[in-house]
């Protein structure tokens, strides 16, 4: 290894020197660098601040102007308005002072009208005294004896006068509602067939009717439970006859029937269920019915309850007709014969439809189907001169116009049509509506359905308030109370039914 050479020491050392000047060099030179920079960015942030602030001055000047602007317009604008409110106020302080002139002048004027009346009543009273004077009669006395020579002068003249403008009118009123009603019948037809108490049900194949009665009649037995009808199977081939007095009862049954049958399950849980959803589907079907009722008579702002009752009466008669039928058409005639005669056909044509609304209503409501009516209407919002239309019809209030007069007419058209009712199917229901009412009062019965023309009627209790004991007592009560209350020929059998069914289900 050498020795140290002083020569590369000294270069070393000059080296570092030199490197120590050169980045002292350098780093001034970067210094003064950023200083520039530095005031170059100072000098253009202080120019922005000025142009900002000339621009803010600017604009609060405008700003200025224009509030300055709108103050001189609004002190114009109020100015006008002062002038307008002083000259309103001169023209109505000249119209005060014009009013109390005109009134003075009327004053002036009653006052001499008063004058002159009381010398009109002091020249007729010297008048009639000196009337009386000359007469030596009163007034009275004259006024009596006047009426008197002119009655016995013209009694009979007057008498027979009277009789001709009597019998004239008459036979006018007679011909002209003659010709009324004779053209609202012709304008209008519809076949007329009474309603009966029978449905015949057809089957497709004879073999479905062992399905129907199923093992030893259990079937048939839960059927003619769930639907409160009597089922004739054996008087007619592929046919079986549904009988009950009520039309909804027997509507329903034939749906449920029509849904086994389809279903091809007839069993009593399935019977149950079809029952059911028959119900269902019977009271779409009223809605329907009493939506096509109102769209045919052409009444379109009833509420939706009142199309429900209309839709019932479908399944309602009176002395075999049907209701709704009955009601349609006493729609129609009363809208004809209203229009014949100059009246309001819109009001007696609703009031038509709406006669017998109460007729809808079950028989646990009590009151006449005139007072349901009305109170249903009311409770609706229908107009009050349909509802007063309406009420009159059987007289039971007095008629508070000329379309409730209409209204009556028309309910009679329709009522006395040929082969429009039968009394004795209106007597016959309403005897088998009094064995099912007086039955349903019992305390824990369930329903109560009556059948076989009336000789049967079949009563279905709640096992939990009636035990067996309870069924015979109740059987002998119900029997008495018809016994006592009904007139009937023959004899009733009073059928209490009391079924327990134990369910659970296993999970």
């Amino acid at each position: 290894m050498s020795a140290f050479n002083p020569v590369w020491g000294l270069v070393l050392i000059l080296g570092v020197i030199l490197g120590y000047f050169i980045r002292r060099q350098v780093a001034s030179r970067r210094a003064s660098s950023i200083e520039e920079r530095l005031k170059k960015q100072t000098e253009e942030a202080k120019a922005k601040s000025k142009e900002i602030i000339l621009e803010a001055q600017e604009k609060a000047a405008a700003l200025l102007e224009e509030i300055k602007k709108e103050e001189k317009e609004s002190k114009v604008q109020l100015g006008r308005l002062e002038e307008r409110l002083i000259r309103k106020e001169e023209s109505l302080e000249k119209q005060a002072a014009d009013l109390v002139d005109q009134e003075k002048r009327l004053g002036a004027e009653i006052e001499k009208l008063k004058g002159l009346k009381q010398e009109v009543d002091s020249l007729k009273q010297n008048t009639v005294r000196e009337l009386e004077r000359i007469s030596g009669l009163s007034r009275a006395e004259a006024k009596d004896l006047l009426v008197a020579k002119i009655k016995s002068d013209y009694n009979e003249e007057l008498a027979l006068a009277i009789q001709k403008l009597e019998r004239e009118k008459r036979d006018e009123l007679e011909k002209k509602s003659l010709e009324v009603m004779t053209v609202a019948i012709q304008r209008y037809a519809r076949s007329h067939v009474s309603d009966i108490t029978t449905t015949v049900f057809n089957l497709k194949d004879e073999d479905l009717k062992g399905k129907i009665i199923g093992r030893e009649g259990r079937n048939i037995r839960a059927l003619e439970r769930a639907t409160g009808v009597e089922f004739v199977i054996d008087e007619t081939p592929e046919s079986i006859l549904i009988s009950s007095f009520d039309p909804a009862r027997r509507e329903v049954a034939r749906l449920a029937l029509e849904k086994l049958i389809k279903d091809g399950r007839i069993q009593p849980a399935k019977i149950e269920e079809k029952v059911e959803e028959a119900k269902q589907e019977l009271n779409k079907k009223i809605m329907e019915i009493g939506e096509a009722a109102a769209y045919e008579v052409g009444i379109y702002d009833l509420p939706k309850e009142i199309i429900q009752l209309l839709g019932r009466l479908h399944f309602r008669t009176s002395y075999g007709q049907n209701v709704l039928l009955n009601c349609i058409e006493t729609a129609h005639l009363a809208a004809m014969i209203a229009a014949e005669l100059g009246l309001d056909p819109e009001v007696a044509k609703k009031a038509g439809l709406l006669h017998d609304i109460g007729k809808a209503i079950d028989h646990e409501v009590q009151g006449s189907h005139v007072d349901l009516g009305r109170k249903i209407l009311k409770k609706y919002n229908i107009q009050n001169e349909v509802i007063e239309a309406m009420e009159a019809h059987h007289e039971e209030y007095p008629f508070a116009s000329p379309e409730a007069y209409i209204v009556a007419a028309a309910d009679a058209l329709s009522a006395s049509r040929p082969g429009a009712r039968r009394d004795t199917i209106e007597n016959y229901i309403k005897r088998l509506g009094e064995l099912e009412k007086i039955a349903a009062g019992f305390d824990g019965v369930k329903n109560a359905y009556a059948v076989s023309a009336g000789r049967e009627i079949r009563i279905f209790v709640v096992p939990e308030k009636i035990d067996d004991f309870g069924a015979l007592q109740l059987a002998k009560n119900i029997a008495g109370k018809v016994q006592s209350d009904l007139k009937y020929p023959g004899e009733i059998k009073v059928n209490v039914i009391r079924e327990i069914r134990a369910v659970e289900y296993a999970r």
